[in-house]
C-alpha cells in the first residue's frame, strides 16, 4: 500500500496555478493556498463557443471581473468534452512555463488513487494541491461564510431536493442549516447546486451582478448572472 498523497498541503511554499470555477469551493481553496503559497493565475475552461464557463456556465466577462478583483491573470481555453483534457494539460504546461509548480483545485472528495487532477498534473510536470481535500463538508461551508465570502446560488437540481426559489439566495449559516434539514449536502457535492462568489477577503472589490431570467433544462434550473456594467463603471 502506497503512502497517502500530500495533496492538502501541496501548495505550501510553492508557486501555483488554481483551477477556478468562480464558485465557493474553488474560491475557498484558492484563499487557503494563497495563505501558504504564491498564486500565478487562474485556469478557467470555457464551452466550445467561448461564451460560458464549462463548469458553472458563467459569462467570461464575469469571470474576468472576479480575476481582476482577486488580482490574478486568467488562463483559459474553449473546449469540447472530447478535447477537454488535452487543452487543460496545455494550459498547465503554459502555466509551468510561467513558473507554476502546483495545480490547486477545490475538490473535497477525491480518491487517494486514480484522481483525474493527479493524472493531468503529472502529464504537465506539476504536482497537485487540494486544500479542502477530505474536509468535512459543513466545516468547509462554515469556514467559507465566516471568512466573509459572499456567494449566490445560480444552479439547482430540482430532483435532488433543491427548489427554484433557492436560486439567487446567499449562503449563510442559517441557510446551511436549512439545507441540511432538507437532507441536502451543504457543499452541494452531489450536484445539488452551484454558486457564484461575488465578494470576500481575496477580492479588492465586490463583483456587481445583475440577475437574469431563470432558465430550465430537465431537472435543472439556472439563474444566469451578468456583470452589471453600469454599477462597475460607477454610473
Amino acid at each position: 500500500m502506497t503512502d497517502s498523497p500530500n495533496w492538502k498541503n501541496g501548495a505550501s511554499g510553492h508557486k501555483f496555478i488554481a483551477s477556478f470555477s468562480g464558485g465557493k469551493d474553488s474560491t475557498l481553496a484558492l484563499y487557503k493556498a494563497m495563505q501558504v503559497g504564491e498564486p500565478l493565475g487562474l485556469i478557467v475552461m470555457l464551452e466550445e463557443e467561448g461564451k460560458r464557463s464549462r463548469s458553472h456556465g458563467m459569462p467570461p466577462e464575469l469571470i474576468q471581473a472576479q480575476a481582476e478583483s482577486i488580482g490574478l491573470p486568467l488562463y483559459s481555453a474553449a473546449s469540447s468534452w472530447a478535447d477537454y483534457e488535452e487543452n487543460f494539460v496545455g494550459l498547465l504546461k503554459n502555466a509551468k512555463n510561467q513558473g507554476a509548480e502546483v495545480l490547486v483545485t477545490g475538490d473535497l472528495d477525491m480518491p487517494a488513487h486514480g484522481c483525474w487532477h493527479d493524472e493531468v498534473t503529472k502529464k504537465a510536470g506539476l504536482t497537485l494541491g487540494m486544500p479542502l481535500w477530505e474536509m468535512d463538508h459543513r466545516e468547509a461551508v462554515e469556514e467559507f461564510i465566516q471568512l466573509g465570502f459572499t456567494t449566490i446560488l445560480v444552479t439547482v437540481n430540482r430532483s435532488l431536493g433543491m427548489k427554484e426559489k433557492d436560486l439567487g439566495r446567499t449562503l449563510t449559516l442559517d441557510y446551511v442549516k436549512e439545507l441540511e434539514d432538507r437532507g441536502i449536502d451543504p457543499c452541494g457535492e452531489g450536484g445539488e447546486f452551484h454558486t457564484t462568489v461575488i465578494d470576500g477577503p481575496i477580492f479588492a472589490n465586490p463583483i456587481p451582478v445583475r440577475k437574469c431570467e431563470i432558465l430550465r433544462n430537465g431537472d435543472y434550473s439556472f439563474l444566469p448572472l451578468e456583470l452589471d456594467m453600469a454599477a462597475s463603471s460607477g454610473t
